[in-house]
């Protein structure tokens, strides 16, 4: 049973990434671009997380961690980038 709930929710994780992706593309203003490049680096750290459950390993917690700060820290060089036109001072 457990298996089956794994399954649907990376269904859904997937499909939500697809919409994501949509609106990275399509998206008028940068901010949406950048609001949907950090919903899909969340929905991907899901799904490898759901991968982790599925196969019963604890190596890919560590690989969504990692990717967890990098995610963090592209989301504020973004932000900076943004109101400075600069990440560097």
């Amino acid at each position: 049973m457990l298996n089956f709930s794994i399954i649907m929710v990376a269904i859904m994780l997937c499909a939500a990434l697809a919409l994501n992706l949509w609106r990275l593309l399509i998206g008028p203003h940068i901010v949406d671009r950048i609001l949907a490049l950090d919903t899909m680096y969340i929905n991907s750290i899901a799904l490898i997380l759901l991968y982790g459950m599925y196969n019963r390993t604890p190596l890919y917690f560590e690989a969504a961690l990692l990717i967890a700060m990098l995610g963090f820290v592209s989301s504020v060089a973004f932000g900076k980038y943004l109101l400075r036109g600069d990440i560097i001072e």
